[in-house]
């Protein structure tokens, strides 16, 4: 037990699925997993472990934000034997181009948060998704032929932002903006660990359109049967 997670080791898979809305943990435990079993309920944020296609994978919220998510991960990382953990979410097209439901991976992400700071580098960490994670998500859209973009995204500390800096990243060709990429693959690079963010695009920064409900349900299955299709091909690999 950690001050965040009340489980025991070996009740988490290797692979864990992270959403930031502990109601949506539940969910994709409910309606993706088979035999799904409660694992953590601290705070109230639900931790769940089950199966996909006979493979073990576990789920359970990070909460909003870069603080939140980096001190979850850090904890399943170094106190529950997790190896990857994949963040499924929602984020915000940066490109007038992109249409509502496009699944997004995150190749990168910049942010602009100052926990980089906190490194003590004479320099600035970059960072960056796990290749294999990467690989295996690009790999397993394709089979399923399912649209999934690669790119840069944008994970700021401010929900609204009343100077829309997001602009600037959008000058740059980063492909959405989120709040909790950038931490994660911090937290992965500093335990020696895996993570990669795929999200669905649910609203247009650009262009103001956002999906309506039916919308959101079908591009979020999308996104969620990636990531689990990549937790089983990272179920194949011999244990770190």
């Amino acid at each position: 037990m950690t001050p965040h997670i009340a489980a025991e080791m070996g009740d988490f898979a290797k692979t864990v699925l992270m959403p930031g809305d502990p109601k949506r943990s539940a969910y994709i435990a409910e309606h993706f997993l088979e035999a799904p079993k409660l694992v953590n309920n601290l705070r109230g944020v639900q931790g769940y472990t089950g199966y996909y296609k006979d493979v073990p994978v576990s789920v359970m919220a990070s909460g909003m934000g870069i603080p939140s998510i980096s001190i979850y991960a850090h904890e399943l990382y170094t106190f529950f034997g997790v190896e990857n953990i994949i963040r499924v979410g929602t984020a915000g097209a940066l490109r007038a181009d992109m249409p509502l439901g496009t699944v997004v991976a995150g190749m990168a992400a910049c942010t602009d948060s100052n926990v980089m700071s906190q490194l003590g580098l004479d320099a600035v960490f970059a960072p960056t998704a796990d290749f294999m994670l990467l690989a295996n998500a690009v790999s397993k859209s394709r089979e399923l032929g399912m649209n999934m973009s690669v790119g840069s995204l944008y994970s700021t500390d401010l929900f609204y932002d009343d100077l829309n800096r997001w602009k600037k990243m959008a000058d740059l060709g980063v492909l959405a903006i989120e709040m909790e990429a950038a931490g994660l693959y911090l937290t992965a690079a500093q335990t020696g660990q895996k993570a990669l963010a795929i999200c669905s695009i649910s609203d247009n920064m650009i262009t103001g359109v956002a999906m309506d409900g039916k919308e959101r349900e079908s591009a979020f299955r999308d996104m969620m049967i990636i990531a689990l299709e990549t937790a089983k091909a990272m179920d194949k690999l011999p244990v770190a």
